[in-house]
C-alpha cells in the first residue's frame, strides 16, 4: 500500500511531490511571463529619448533616467487646466461609479436571485440580452437621455451609465443564487431582521469574492477611459484624455507620455492587488457547515 504524504500534518492523496514541483514550475513561469507587459512599460519610462526610438527596440534600459517623469511634471505644471484636476475628475468618476455599480448591481440582484416576485424571469431575460450589445450600439440613446436630463458636460454624465452595468448585476445574480443559502436568510428574517440587514449583513458577506471582482472590472474599466462624447469641457476631461494629450505632442513628449502610463497604471494594479488577496482569502475559507 502507498504511504500517504502528509503537509502540514493533513493527508495529501492528489499529488506528488514531482507533480507539485512541475505545477509550481509552470505556475511561476506563465507569472513572469504576463508580468512582462507591466515591466516593459516600466523600462520605457526609465528610457532617454535615444533609447526609446532605437531600432530594434531594448526591453532592458541601457541608461536609466528619471527625466521623463520630471518632464511630465513641467509638463503638468505648464497645463491650463492642472493635472491635478484631471486626476481629480478620474479619482471620482472611479470610485463613485464603482460604488454606484456595487451598491444597484447588488441589490438588484439580491431581488431577482432571493425574492420571489410575478416578472422576475422575464426581468432577468431582458437583462441576459442586454449583455449582447456593446456600449457603442446604445451610444445615441445614452446620449439623448443625458441630453434630456441635462447632464452633459458633467461628472455624473459618466457616474451615473456606470451604475446601470448589467455585467455587474449578472454577475452578483449568478453568484447569490448559488452561495447564498435560503435557509440563511430565512433564519436571519425569523430572528426578526429586516430585509435590509438580511442583505447587508448576511448576503453581501457571503457573496464577498463576486463583489470584489466587480470592484476589479467596474474600477479598471472607469479609470482607463478616455476622451468622452458627454464631456465638452476641458476642467471635466480625465486623466487619461492628458496622457493622450501629451502623446500627440510628437516625438519629444515620447519619454513624458511613458512615465504617465506608469502613474496610469499604478493605481489599476494596486486596486487588483489589494481585492486579489481578499478574494484568495474568502475563497480559503467561505466553506459552511450545514
Amino acid at each position: 500500500m502507498a504511504r500517504l504524504r502528509t503537509r502540514k500534518h493533513k493527508v495529501v492523496l492528489n499529488r506528488s511531490v514531482g507533480g507539485d514541483l512541475g505545477i509550481t514550475l509552470m505556475l511561476t513561469f506563465l507569472g513572469a511571463f504576463m508580468f512582462l507587459p507591466m515591466l516593459y512599460v516600466v523600462m520605457q519610462s526609465l528610457k532617454p529619448l535615444d533609447e526609446l526610438w532605437m531600432f530594434p527596440p531594448r526591453f532592458i534600459v541601457m541608461n536609466p533616467t528619471l527625466r521623463n517623469f520630471s518632464d511630465l511634471f513641467v509638463l503638468m505644471n505648464t497645463s491650463w487646466v492642472p493635472f491635478s484636476r484631471y486626476i481629480f475628475n478620474t479619482v471620482l468618476v472611479s470610485v463613485c461609479g464603482t460604488a454606484g455599480n456595487l451598491l444597484f448591481a447588488s441589490l438588484c440582484a439580491y431581488a431577482l436571485a432571493k425574492i420571489k416576485f410575478p416578472g422576475r424571469k422575464g426581468i432577468f431575460k431582458t437583462i441576459r440580452t442586454s449583455l449582447m450589445f456593446h456600449e457603442t450600439v446604445t451610444a445615441v440613446t445614452r446620449f439623448t437621455i443625458m441630453s434630456v436630463l441635462l447632464l452633459i458636460d458633467t461628472p455624473l454624465a459618466l457616474i451615473i451609465p456606470a451604475f446601470g452595468s448589467t455585467l455587474g448585476l449578472y454577475l452578483m445574480k449568478q453568484f447569490m443564487e448559488t452561495n447564498v443559502n435560503d435557509s440563511v436568510l430565512e433564519s436571519s428574517r425569523l430572528d426578526g431582521a429586516t430585509e435590509w440587514k438580511t442583505f447587508w449583513v448576511i448576503a453581501m458577506p457571503m457573496v464577498k469574492p463576486a463583489w470584489l471582482t466587480l470592484i476589479i472590472y467596474c474600477f479598471q474599466g472607469l479609470w482607463n477611459a478616455g476622451s468622452s462624447i458627454y464631456i465638452h469641457s476641458e476642467q471635466f476631461k480625465s486623466f487619461n484624455y492628458a496622457i493622450g494629450q501629451i502623446t500627440a505632442g510628437g516625438i519629444k513628449r515620447a519619454g513624458a507620455s511613458a512615465a504617465a502610463q506608469v502613474i496610469m497604471m499604478m493605481v489599476p494594479i494596486a486596486v487588483f492587488v489589494i481585492s486579489q488577496s481578499n478574494i484568495i482569502e474568502t475563497m480559503g475559507s467561505s466553506g459552511m457547515k450545514d
